[in-house]
């Protein structure tokens, strides 16, 4: 009975990877006709027997998955969902050709993928050179969505949402970032494409020098790329420093001390979140009056507002020391020293301008 059962279960897989085939192949034929729905129909319905096909198989699918999505969406047909479909499936031919080693679809699969992002990534830039933060921002949100692993979208949209002064959308892009662990450290392997002239990235050597032998690149080139961890985390305590969230700002700011133990702008800004601190009990005071309980509160304001301004000295004096030269450091200080009628210190730090 065993032998039975195992060569029943044979004779199974072969109908159906058979049956597959011929499904694809009729997909094919509609796609090719422009019948890109009734195509779509058809590799939906197959796509369960894809899960224990050979690789090679896999990309033959993906890649007609992704043409025939691409179609849909440039057609205008539920296009935000059907490029991202078609991003996904462009994605998965990646994965199964890298994994196999033959690269069948890969560049035409890569050349896709950058035509459908590029008005996106084109108009963000755009944008942002135009002073456009904002639309530059929206954009380059939206071709993270359409492909959310390639998460330097989103680091742009961080960017250009800390330019156009919109500090939420920051808030929340930086906070994707940190929880996907993004650093942006890492290889990419670069060759030049023939015909545009322009560098592309490749997901793997393979796949690049699959590329270089059909003829379509040349000139490979090998970048490492540096953590970008505290760029994303000093911008983010910077967006909570704007939105007067203290208290995670200056918590995030140390972090950024631990991963870049002199970096100058934390100190700065650390003190730069206790000033303006002082300036919110400054604005508290102002707005008190001369009843015998308000007065008490003035005193105790008085005196929160004095130990709040000290705190910033450590920090303006560990960025001197960092940079003895800085002019706007050595006048902040300055101020400060004044503010709190400390006329040693500040003839002392004048006298070494």
């Amino acid at each position: 009975m065993k032998i039975k059962f195992l060569i029943l279960s044979i004779v199974l897989i072969n109908v159906g990877a058979y049956a597959q085939k011929a499904q694809i192949k009729e997909a094919q034929g509609l796609y090719d006709k422009g019948n890109s729905q009734e195509a779509l129909a058809i590799l939906k319905k197959t796509e369960y027997l894809i899960i224990n096909a050979p690789d090679e198989d896999k990309s033959d699918f993906y890649f007609l998955k992704g043409n025939v999505l691409k179609d849909l969406a440039v057609k205008n047909i539920d296009a935000a969902t059907n490029f991202t479909l078609a991003s996904e499936a462009y994605q998965d031919v990646f994965l199964y050709e890298n994994e196999s080693g033959k690269f069948k679809f890969t560049v035409k699969a890569n050349i896709a993928l950058k035509d459908m992002k590029a008005s996106l990534v084109n108009g963000a830039m755009t944008d942002f050179k135009a002073g456009k933060f904002k639309e530059s921002a929206e954009k380059s949100y939206k071709v993270y969505l359409f492909d959310k692993k390639d998460t330097i979208n989103l680091l742009n949209a961080a960017a250009s949402s800390i330019n156009a002064k919109d500090y939420d959308s920051a808030v929340r892009y930086y906070e994707e970032l940190k929880k996907k662990n993004y650093s942006g450290k890492g290889v990419r392997y670069y060759a030049t494409n023939k015909k545009t002239k322009e560098e592309d990235v490749f997901v793997s050597p393979k796949a690049r020098d699959a590329a270089i032998q059909e003829g379509f690149y040349e000139k490979p080139r090998t970048e490492s790329v540096p953590s970008k961890k505290v760029e994303v985390n000093s911008n983010l305590a910077y967006a909570y420093l704007e939105k007067r969230d203290y208290n995670k700002a200056e918590t995030i700011y140390n972090y950024v001390l631990e991963l870049s133990p002199n970096n100058i702008d934390a100190y700065v800004n650390l003190a730069y979140l206790r000033l303006q601190m002082k300036k919110d009990i400054a604005d508290q005071i102002a707005n008190l009056g001369t009843s015998a309980k308000e007065m008490q509160e003035y005193e105790k304001l008085n005196a929160k507002r004095e130990d709040i301004t000290k705190s910033a000295i450590p920090y303006l004096q560990k960025a001197l020391s960092i940079e003895p030269k800085n002019e706007d450091v050595t006048k902040t200080l300055l101020g400060v020293y004044r503010s709190l009628d400390m006329t040693s210190e500040y003839n002392a730090l004048k006298a070494k301008m």
